[in-house]
């Protein structure tokens, strides 16, 4: 039963982190992080997966090695949160504390994001 909720957990983990790869206010990186360390604790052919998976794999091998993000990675998810967010305070608000709010947690998330090392080519 531990192992299935673990398997289910880290699943649900790996929708919100694949959904965050558009929605730029749902980090990617910390739920990708997630699921693999909840496969490794139920699934060995899940983690094993994701470890492997084409685009997913590389992105948490690296992080987890050298706790960097590659600049291409840190320009587009900072551009995507800002053109989001700007859109959603002009288009969809009109309320102004919802407005200070987004923009806060844009700053918030920017910051987050600026702070990690930027990841050296090879």
């Amino acid at each position: 039963m531990k192992k299935f909720i673990l398997k289910l957990f880290g699943l649900l983990s790996l929708i919100f982190g694949i959904i965050g790869i558009f929605l730029p206010i749902l980090p990617t990186t910390p739920f990708l992080l997630l699921s693999s360390f909840l496969f490794l604790k139920s699934s060995k052919k899940l983690h094993n997966w994701l470890i492997e998976h084409k685009i997913f794999g590389q992105y948490i091998k690296d992080f987890q090695q050298e706790k960097a993000i590659p600049i291409k990675i840190k320009v587009l998810s900072i551009s995507m949160l800002w053109l989001s967010i700007i859109s959603s305070v002009i288009f969809f608000t009109d309320k102004i504390w919802l407005k200070i709010l987004l923009i806060a947690i844009a700053v918030g998330v920017t910051i987050h994001i600026l702070n990690y090392k930027t990841k050296k080519k090879k």
